[in-house]
């Protein structure tokens, strides 16, 4: 099954059955579908700038090669995003509207340490959630500010239309990414739709379903690890999804992994002291 991110090498590719295999290369996108799946994040109009305060662009690199990820703070020390978005080194810019116009209100924060799940599966996407500890705290302020987190176990009724938000490509030809952040509403979707497409690839236990199947919007390669965020909570993690960005999309639940995240953000010398950090 192909992924978003472009920093994974080994995507995935849907099957003549529809379903994933593991290690193919990238789809070709017929001609006559070119042009449905051109537009913005895809499909998404322009953030007003700095109405996500969380939102955190993930600059990596993997060996000589950089790649992009998206991702929110989730406390002044820590970022939550996707494991495949590791490598081997990221900074992360927090504050940020326009990537190539700097701002006052632009923090710029090297990782000190990657946090991937212990379990984290890199064939399967299993698990796919990673920390990313700062090396100095955010200093918030209007334009930063930290996002909520949903309470262990909290469910998203399918039905839901929830918020993604990213730099990442807004077309499924040419690669090219944004410099603004863009932003689109998708439906939380039923496990079965997922499970019928991705088959055993889909685990409902540890995974969303997101897609519009009518407004051709989607996350793409860029976008990886940025949020779904449904009544100014982070419910998911943009995960992998088709690679003509057709849905539907598998983010991470979020809220099967609340107690690792609190037993690592824990782990600080300093005690956890922000209140409302849960919603």
């Amino acid at each position: 099954m192909p992924m978003f991110s472009s920093v994974l090498k080994g995507p995935r590719k849907e099957s003549a059955e529809g379903k994933p295999t593991v290690g193919s290369p990238l789809l070709k996108v017929p001609e006559k579908k070119r042009e449905r799946l051109r537009g913005k994040i895809i499909g998404g109009r322009e953030a007003r700038p700095h109405s996500r305060p969380y939102m955190a662009f993930l600059d990596g690199q993997r060996g000589e090669k950089k790649y992009m990820c998206g991702g929110s703070l989730v406390h002044e020390h820590f970022v939550l995003t996707a494991a495949h978005c590791s490598g081997d080194q990221i900074t992360v810019l927090l504050g940020a509207h326009n990537i190539h116009k700097k701002e006052e209100s632009w923090q710029e924060i090297k990782v000190h340490r990657q946090i991937p799940h212990p379990k984290y599966k890199k064939k399967t996407r299993e698990k796919d959630i990673m920390l990313l500890q700062l090396e100095h705290k955010a200093n918030l302020s209007e334009q930063v500010g930290i996002i909520r987190l949903p309470q262990p176990g909290e469910a998203v009724k399918p039905g839901s239309v929830c918020g993604v938000a990213g730099w990442g490509q807004t077309n499924v030809i040419f690669g090219d990414s944004s410099n603004v952040l863009l932003e689109i509403d998708l439906q939380v979707l039923g496990d079965t739709i997922c499970e019928d497409h991705y088959s055993c690839y889909y685990d409902p236990r540890t995974m969303l379903c997101v897609g519009d199947f009518k407004g051709n919007k989607s996350s793409f390669q860029g976008d990886s690890g940025g949020p779904l965020v449904c009544d100014r909570v982070v419910q998911g993690i943009i995960s992998w999804g088709p690679n003509n960005a057709a849905p539907p999309e598998v983010y991470t639940k979020v809220s099967r992994f609340i107690v690792w995240i609190k037993n690592e953000l824990a782990k600080l010398k300093k005690p956890l002291d922000i209140p409302g950090f849960f919603s």
